[in-house]
């Protein structure tokens, strides 16, 4: 493995293990981790993959990870950072489908998962912080983030807006520049829909095509993941709600990306090479997706009527993120201890040099020790 591919992996790989708090968290992890401490890639550019990720489907800070990594050591970057910040969540996840199914209970890990969440908000905000400095340009990119900010806390679907204000934005700009110049044609790259797997039983098979449908269709949060898997699973008798419940939960308090509980399921369902299925499953459409748009978005850029689409973008991104923060600052800081945590994890990020690991780790430890001395 060449000097740039170790490095690609060891970045990712231990952003897997400590990328906590979904992702807008872990996209704030990389900002510090790729453009402050190795600066791999210019701001401006990690704003033109963060807006394009956010259009595609797939877990958008596990494509993020791929983005860098081709940007970073070319294809076998991609795969390199992909599977190094999947592989931690994976392996955690498919040890607790172990304990789980053996003895039927999960960890108590709530006292730790506690102090993370506030500390996570004050790296979500440093890192909307630098990226919003980049990514508003103008008055009128201004207008269509506070748009598109109004729009996601109103409840509009993040694609959908981000979608909106990219042609609001290209629409504006071809108009104000009078852009004659033609748009130089973009490859297109196709959606794996409609592999509609017809389950009698549960082979690592009939698994990997359940999981690549819902990776190739899947957009939003944990909770439209919920819906997904429901609809795939629960509805034709092969898991029980409250187990899918409890799987959706491990994906959510372990590191790295939430469709680590696929590997949960995969293993409750057909043992080890379901677990391994499933992860692939799911998986393998980002990996895909990635591959075929990196090569297009310096083109875009490039474009004068698609750079208004990008810039609209990008600020739109950002908008999404300061929504995500107020809503998991409002579900967050309800206790003095988690105001606590967040008002130090925010001193921490904003007037110290201390990495986002050590402030996750912080915060951890802290709500540990002030749960169990408030009990």
């Amino acid at each position: 493995m060449n000097t740039k591919l170790l490095e690609v992996a060891q970045v990712f790989f231990k952003l897997g293990c400590f990328a906590f708090g979904g992702p807008a968290a872990h996209i704030a992890m990389m900002e510090d981790e790729i453009i402050e401490k190795r600066k791999w890639m210019t701001r401006d550019y990690f704003l033109d993959l963060i807006g394009t990720t956010n259009l595609i489907p797939g877990p958008n800070s596990t494509e993020m990870t791929m983005h860098c990594g081709y940007e970073r050591a070319g294809k076998a970057g991609l795969f390199v950072a992909g599977i190094a910040f999947i592989f931690p969540a994976t392996l955690i996840t498919a040890i607790l489908a172990y304990m789980y199914v053996k003895y039927g209970q999960l960890p108590e890990v709530e006292p730790f998962i506690y102090g993370i969440k506030p500390a996570v908000l004050a790296i979500i905000a440093s890192a909307i912080f630098k990226l919003g400095k980049k990514a508003i340009k103008s008055t009128e990119l201004i207008i269509i983030g506070l748009l598109v900010l109004i729009a996601s806390l109103l409840g509009v679907n993040e694609v959908v807006a981000l979608l909106v204000a990219g042609l609001l934005g290209m629409w504006y700009f071809y108009l104000k520049n009078k852009v004659t110049t033609d748009i130089k044609s973009i490859a297109p790259f196709f959606l794996l829909f409609g592999l509609n797997a017809t389950v009698t039983k549960v082979t690592a098979v009939k698994l990997f095509l359940i999981f690549l449908k819902v990776g190739a269709i899947l957009y939003g949060s944990g909770y439209v993941l919920f819906a997904y898997l429901d609809a795939e699973l629960v509805t034709r008798g092969l898991l029980t709600r409250p187990e899918l419940i409890d799987a959706i939960a491990i994906g959510q308090f372990t590191p790295g990306p939430v469709l680590s509980t696929s590997t949960f399921i995969g293993y409750q369902l057909s043992g080890f090479a379901g677990a391994l299925a499933a992860t692939a499953g799911i998986f393998l459409p980002s990996f895909l997706f990635v591959l075929v748009l990196n090569p297009f978005i310096p083109k875009m850029r490039k474009s004068k009527i698609l750079r208004g689409f990008l810039d609209s973008v990008n600020v739109a991104a950002v908008a999404v993120m300061l929504a995500v923060l107020f809503v998991m600052s409002k579900e967050t800081l309800v206790e003095w201890q988690s105001i606590i945590i967040a008002l130090l994890a925010a001193l921490l990020t904003f007037k110290t040099k201390v990495g986002t690991i050590w402030t996750i780790v912080i915060g951890a430890v802290l709500g540990f020790l002030l749960l169990t001395l408030s009990n």
